[in-house]
């Protein structure tokens, strides 16, 4: 348990957010409007945790609907994650950490772990994130990345992503691209994201409007 001294110290923030869509790494999470927030608590030596909640469009909520089992659409993700994050110089940053990924409502074997990091060099960040034994218990699965922020004016900037999963599940191997412009007005953030992959069944194009609020 935290001490009274360590706990005073920490510095607590929130976040809310409403899109039109959920999409992680390219692949859509909620086929349609997605609800999202949570909770941070950082610390002054550099630890931090949280926790962050979303509406998803996939479940294992079984109906009976005249004798036949089926599966309802709709439930929650809810992760928690905790890590370290610092500077090296006064353009060079890193982070690390752990993130759990949990589905409330699906089987326990489809929540998985992983344990990511990155580093930053001025507005372009490089990182990974790695899961032995990733969603629907698929095997291993290792994510890298990279982004660049580009500043257009005082009101805007410009983001670029590119990412690669590997896996040992076929279906988990591919490329995510994302192209984000974003502002702040009236104490709201927005983000407009132009997000595709090089997957038939993935993100193809697919844009995503996100409007946020820090608490």
């Amino acid at each position: 348990m935290l001490s009274a001294v360590s706990a005073s110290a920490a510095e607590v923030s929130g976040n809310v957010a409403i899109g039109s869509d959920y999409f992680f790494r390219g692949v859509d999470q909620a086929g349609g409007q997605a609800i999202s927030g949570g909770f941070d608590a950082g610390f002054e030596n550099g630890i931090y945790a949280g926790v962050w909640a979303s509406s998803i469009g996939f479940g294992n909520n079984a109906d009976v609907e005249g004798g036949v089992e089926a599966t309802t659409a709709g439930g929650l993700e809810l992760d928690y994650y905790v890590g370290y994050g610092g500077s090296l110089t006064d353009a060079v940053s890193y982070d690390v950490g752990y993130v759990y990924y949990g589905y409330p409502q699906s089987e326990k074997s489809e929540e998985f772990e992983e344990f990511y990091g990155s580093v930053s060099f001025s507005d372009i960040t490089v990182g990974f994130a790695t899961s032995n034994d990733w969603y629907a218990s698929t095997g291993s699965y290792t994510y890298i990345y990279a982004g660049y922020s580009l500043a257009l004016s005082e009101a805007f900037s410009l983001g670029f992503h590119y990412g690669s999963s590997s896996a040992d599940d076929a279906a988990n191997e591919y490329a995510d691209y994302s192209v984000s412009l974003s502002t702040e007005a009236a104490g709201l953030g927005f983000d407009l994201s132009l997000i595709s992959t090089d997957h038939d069944d993935y993100a193809d194009n697919e844009f995503v409007l996100t409007i946020s609020k820090s608490l």
